[in-house]
């Protein structure tokens, strides 16, 4: 279980409009992110009022009703018994077992065996449950180790912006490359601002890496970087990078500026999770030779398209259930 909307995005729905009546639980930094991916879902979706599923009222009902959980903390209902383990992947993210009537059930959405820059990896299990419900969606996938996949997102930065193009980039590969660093960066998300003050309240939750670096520096200030409010604050002149939202491509200001940058070759779009079907960012993946604008036109589609995931939902290892 983790805050993704692809996993809980029906959860307010559940509770609020259908008649049932049981208990959710959900780990303390899952239930605080949860909220804010709602909210902004809430706001960015481009349907009526009366085709909306929920709407904020809604959400703030179905926040209370939420119970959290601490991590290895047993409780009991109608005599179930559960707990979670960590599962890696993003904050906050567990995996429950399950035990009713001394039939132990692991049931766990993404999780992932490889330790991220910032997050632990899932733990490994004392003993095996006798029933796994697991996230399957890249079970039978092999990925490139992350080192790999890491150089090939930061070659292609390099690249393109050497070419006077504009792309995404990560604070750490700035910081080692001082011949770009007069080229302006750009956060271009009120989403990820706001949760990024979640990942600091639960800075114990991260790896031993980043805790050591907490003690000295706040690794989450990213100096490099500037806030983009909006695309009337942003000057479009010469190459640049921005992180913006939502990854989808769907809507909002990541939408305004591919419709922008997507006819120029210079420029990249690196698209670095998952991607659900039906969003811009699926249907450029495949590199059509045009696009349908906001507006019904469309545009030639020029610009590269990468996609480099670093989303993994299950990194599979035979440790997590030894």
């Amino acid at each position: 279980m983790n805050f993704h909307l692809d996993h809980a995005a029906s959860l307010p729905y559940f509770l609020e409009k259908t008649t049932f009546k049981g208990r959710v639980f959900m780990t303390h930094a899952t239930k605080a992110i949860y909220k804010l991916f709602l909210s902004d879902y809430v706001k960015v979706s481009k349907v009526s009022v009366e085709d909306m599923l929920y709407d904020e009222q809604d959400i703030l009902r179905f926040m209370d009703k939420i119970e959290v959980i601490d991590f290895h903390q047993t409780l009991e209902v109608n005599g179930i018994r559960f707990w979670c383990y960590t599962a890696g992947h993003v904050l906050g993210a567990a995996m429950f077992m399950v035990d009713i009537a001394g039939v132990r059930v692991l049931y766990t959405g993404d999780y992932s065996r490889e330790e991220d820059r910032h997050l632990r990896a899932a733990e490994i299990l004392q003993f095996s449950p006798d029933i796994c419900i697991i996230e399957s969606t890249y079970g039978v996938q092999l990925h490139q180790p992350r080192n790999v996949r890491e150089k090939r997102f930061t070659d292609v930065i390099h690249s393109t912006i050497s070419q006077g193009g504009c792309v995404l980039i990560p604070d750490e590969y700035w910081s080692n490359h001082p011949e770009l660093h007069n080229i302006p960066i750009y956060y271009a998300s009120p989403l990820a601002k706001r949760c990024m003050a979640v990942y600091q309240t639960y800075i114990n939750s991260m790896n031993e890496r980043i805790c050591n670096q907490f003690a000295n520096s706040n690794p989450f200030d990213f100096k490099h970087i500037s806030t983009l409010k909006s695309i009337e604050n942003f000057n479009d002149v010469g190459p640049s990078v921005v992180m913006a939202s939502p990854n989808g491509l769907q809507s909002g200001l990541s939408r305004q500026l591919f419709e922008t940058w997507c006819s120029d070759k210079k420029n990249a779009c690196v698209i670095p999770g998952y991607v659900v079907e039906g969003t811009l960012a699926k249907t450029i993946i495949n590199e059509p030779k045009e696009v349908t604008l906001m507006n019904g036109l469309t545009a030639p589609l020029n610009m590269q398209v990468h996609y480099i995931s670093f989303s993994l939902m299950q990194i599979l290892h035979r440790q997590v259930c030894s």
